[in-house]
């Protein structure tokens, strides 16, 4: 099989499949599996793809068209400009995250100790540390599993993190100038309707944010208090929808200087909030 064929077997194999922008993941699964950059492939299509290869590429056509995410396929995912490698036991690292990351970094400086719950993968904890050297920075998580692939990120990025498995502070220690969260949102009964790369294949903990998707806003709001030192600030992604009610939850936990940050399409996207009268 020549790249040419390959490409063209793919894309028409994820066409058949319905496979969202199938022609580019057809492309990315080509690059992924022969090494191939795009100048290569544009100046000779009719280089033949080695045997194991073409074996490789195959197996991850297969992969897609049943729907797998591509980055699960490819064990990569870009954050803040920054490679993360992902598995399908941690959420795939979003673009609209970047903003919470963005948000945090405007405030962090050398010095600051901070805290990032329900890590995953370590994408926003690690990228925060590449991003301002001189912090020092906890991940935590529920899952082992994500726990090791954050521990393979740390190494690659060659880091210094700490990482703890925990049910939100349950094993935490000491305080922080920063608490930073990405935590499940989506309303249980919402799950079954979302895309098919998402329902089938990432992880529902890190997904299921229970009846009405602010159970663990609310956790993160009534317990961060011993942890979160008096005028340091909470981080959190949202739902679209959920501007309002977290904004109130912090409201009720005595957080002030609350503010609603949308992202590029407008939608809400993060809410900041300052503790005063600290533990």
């Amino acid at each position: 099989m020549t790249l040419k064929e390959a490409y063209q077997y793919g894309r028409e194999k994820l066409e058949k499949a319905e496979v969202p922008e199938a022609a580019l993941d057809a492309w990315y699964l080509l690059e992924y599996a022969s090494g191939c950059r795009r100048s290569h492939f544009l100046a000779c299509p009719g280089e033949k793809l080695e045997t194991d290869r073409e074996q490789v590429f195959l197996e991850a056509v297969r992969e897609r068209a049943r729907r797998v995410p591509l980055q699960y396929i490819t064990g990569e995912q870009e954050f803040m400009g920054i490679s993360f490698l992902v598995s399908d036991q941690v959420l795939i690292p979003r673009q609209d995250t970047e903003i919470l990351a963005e948000r945090v970094l405007k405030y962090l400086r050398p010095g600051m100790r901070f805290l990032d719950l329900c890590t995953g993968s370590g994408c926003i904890l690690l990228s925060l540390l590449k991003n301002c050297p001189g912090t020092e920075g906890v991940g935590a998580d529920i899952s082992a599993e994500a726990l090791e692939v954050a521990r393979k990120n740390r190494e690659r990025l060659s880091l210094s993190a700490g990482l703890v498995q925990s049910d939100l502070f349950s094993e935490l220690r000491g305080k922080f100038d920063v608490i930073v969260s990405n935590p499940p949102y989506i309303r249980r009964g919402e799950i079954p309707s979302l895309m098919e790369e998402v329902r089938g294949h990432e992880p529902w903990l890190a997904l299921d944010g229970h009846e009405d998707g602010l159970f663990f806003y609310r956790r993160i709001a009534g317990e961060c208090r011993p942890y979160l030192k008096e005028g340091g600030r909470l981080y959190l992604e949202i739902g679209w929808d959920q501007g309002t009610g977290v904004s109130g939850l912090l409201k009720d936990q005595g957080f002030t200087e609350i503010q609603v940050v949308k992202d590029l399409a407008g939608l809400d996207r993060v809410v900041i909030g300052t503790l005063t009268g600290g533990c």
